[in-house]
């Protein structure tokens, strides 16, 4: 199986994206990667990689792109000037079909924007949406979106997302008839927007006919309580609620960790409690979700966060591959061919 990535783009640079490319390609024997970027860069990096990652090599091939889109560039400026950047030559490649699937830290504008012309939507989708998985009690997870490829949306692209994070959570983690809520500032049917109102009204009278359980409305504290599969807002609202819950959730880890290093005796009791502090810190760091799926596009792309060191990298080109094993378009479509 081969990826295309675009190793231009992510905050730190693309030394963390290569290492983040070979330790996926380490760990796989079966998979091979393009990076999309200036040769010379690329090249110098992979000579850098630490002795363990060395042998990914010989699977990670460069193809040179001499351009890349800045976090400053509009959509407009990557769909008009942005042909030679790696973000497109990636795209390119994909729908070329050179790669099974596409992965980039790039400028989320631009990637929305070039995904759809390059891979085009899937029948009956206007457009894509942005998900990514949250962890929730019992060991559960919920999926949100949009995160921010639309941020103010109708009521039918709310519906529209519904049925497609019902697809991701039935196709990628099993769940027969997934349980999926709209995102509103209480359960009153009073409440709310007037196109979160439509769309609580749509989806009452489609739920059943596409295999998910409609809930109704839920309320941001919801979606961490296991107890609902996908919670569905505009990419505005969705945006914001990720990245409080990543910063809350790093500040709550380092909050543990410093109460019990305060005191002698509770670095006593931290160094009893490392593996439980550990394991906490493993379950819910950011990092190990890292990875939003572009839905709605005839292929499939994933937008890593653009901070991501190269831990979280390799996390999004997992979330990838679990797309590409599941053939997760074709599922997506096969929703909207009995709507």
């Amino acid at each position: 199986m081969r990826l295309a990535i675009d190793v231009m783009g992510g905050d730190q640079g693309s030394r963390a994206i290569i290492e983040g490319s070979a330790r996926a390609v380490i760990e796989r024997p079966g998979l091979a990667l393009t990076l999309f970027g200036p040769r010379q860069q690329i090249d110098a990096e992979l000579s850098r990689l630490p002795q363990p990652l060395a042998a990914a090599t010989s699977r990670l091939v460069v193809s040179d792109a001499p351009d890349s889109v800045s976090q400053a560039a509009t959509a407009a400026w990557a769909l008009r000037r942005g042909k030679a950047t790696s973000m497109a030559r990636m795209l390119h490649s994909l729908s070329a079909g050179e790669a099974a699937a596409g992965v980039s830290a790039g400028n989320t504008g631009a990637l929305v924007a070039l995904s759809r012309r390059e891979l085009g939507m899937l029948a009956g989708i206007s457009r894509p949406a942005i998900s990514t998985a949250i962890p929730a009690r019992g060991g559960r997870r919920c999926y949100l979106l949009d995160l921010g490829a639309n941020v103010d949306s109708p009521a039918t692209r709310l519906v529209d997302f519904a049925m497609m994070g019902a697809a991701m959570a039935q196709c990628i983690d099993g769940i027969e008839r997934p349980r999926v809520a709209l995102l509103n500032v209480g359960a009153e049917a009073t409440k709310g927007s007037a196109n979160v109102r439509e769309a609580d009204w749509l989806l009452r009278e489609r739920a059943d006919r596409q295999g998910f359980h409609y809930l109704g409305y839920a309320e941001g504290g919801d979606i961490f309580q296991g107890e609902v599969d996908v919670v569905v807002c505009d990419g505005f609202v969705g945006n914001v609620t990720l990245k409080a819950s990543e910063g809350l959730t790093r500040m709550l880890v380092e909050r543990v960790q410093m109460a019990f290093e305060s005191r002698l005796s509770g670095r006593l009791a931290s160094l009893l409690a490392r593996p439980v502090l550990k394991r906490l810190k493993q379950e819910l760091d950011p990092v190990r979700y890292n990875g939003a799926s572009l839905l709605g596009l005839q292929g499939i792309v994933v937008k890593s966060h653009g901070s991501a060191r190269a831990d979280g990298f390799y996390y999004a080109i997992q979330r990838a591959l679990k797309e590409v094993e599941h053939n997760l378009p074709a599922r997506i479509a096969a929703r909207w061919s009995r709507s």
